[in-house]
């Protein structure tokens, strides 16, 4: 499945819609500031959080699509109390965008800059899956590996490819604030790219969240290497080995590429 943006853009190719971004809101509400949906004729791209809100807010942009209203004049308040069937309680502000294929390039860029970035290590079995479950999550995902021919021909807007020899290399380039998962063919490359993360956060400290898939052996195992080259115990703790969230017992790619979702999701905060 691709995601929102994939799913925007591909629909823009052939028609004019409205983006509804969520600009702020205040008190409880069903979607934060940054969301979006995608409001076609026939159709609707993502959301902003369901409800009489979301009808409300469809059928707005719709009379503005069909150029039976005319353009809103800034931000639109809506109050999700009584007047709405809504007991949230707070407060959401929309914008109404008018968009067609020549805003292709600049949403791309504006949308996928929303997502939070993942560095992936790995185009195997389970790092295959898990790129396909992050696309539909809201992340920016950097695929990266060492060998050639290993990625998808067609992938969703928010994953690029990269090849990197040696794979730890592309450590340096990462966007600050990525959380990093490694999972490559091997256990030789893992370390590597443990090591480079390490490095990272002693230099800049800006790597949220790393995890490295294997079993409490492995770690171990890599534990001790890592501390013979000089890391101490409190970098090691920063290594997240097994990754996923617990309880969740299946080896299936699919199955762990879920756990591992799930615990990004989690760091989230």
């Amino acid at each position: 499945m691709s995601g929102a943006v994939d799913q925007l853009l591909a629909r823009l190719r052939h028609e004019d819609g409205v983006l509804v971004r969520v600009e702020s809101t205040q008190g409880s509400a069903p979607r934060e500031a940054g969301t979006w949906m995608a409001v076609w004729a026939d159709g609707l791209t993502a959301t902003i959080g369901g409800g009489q809100l979301e009808f409300q807010a469809t059928k707005e942009a719709r009379d503005l699509l069909a150029g039976t209203r005319a353009p809103f004049d800034g931000i639109q308040r809506y109050p999700l109390g009584p007047s709405l069937g809504q007991c949230c309680g707070g407060v959401m502000f929309l914008s109404y965008e008018r968009i067609a294929a020549a805003d292709a390039p600049r949403l791309q860029r504006e949308l996928v800059a929303q997502l939070k970035p993942v560095a992936l290590f790995g185009g195997g079995h389970v790092g295959a899956a898990l790129a396909r479950l992050l696309a539909a999550l809201p992340f920016a995902v950097r695929w990266i590996d060492s060998r050639d021919g290993v990625f998808p021909d067609a992938l969703p807007a928010q994953i690029d490819t990269e090849h990197s020899e040696p794979v730890q290399d592309a450590v340096a380039a990462l966007a600050p604030g990525s959380r990093v998962l490694i999972m490559s063919f091997s256990h030789a490359e893992d370390l590597d790219i443990v090591i480079a993360c390490l490095r990272r956060l002693r230099e800049r400290n800006d790597l949220p969240y790393i995890g490295l898939i294997g079993s409490k052996t492995k770690w171990a195992t890599f534990s001790h290497r890592l501390e013979a080259r000089g890391f101490m115990a409190g970098e090691l703790a920063r290594i997240t080995c097994p990754i996923g969230v617990p309880g969740i017992t299946g080896k299936e790619p699919e199955v762990i590429a879920v756990a591992v979702a799930a615990q990004l999701l989690q760091s989230l905060g």
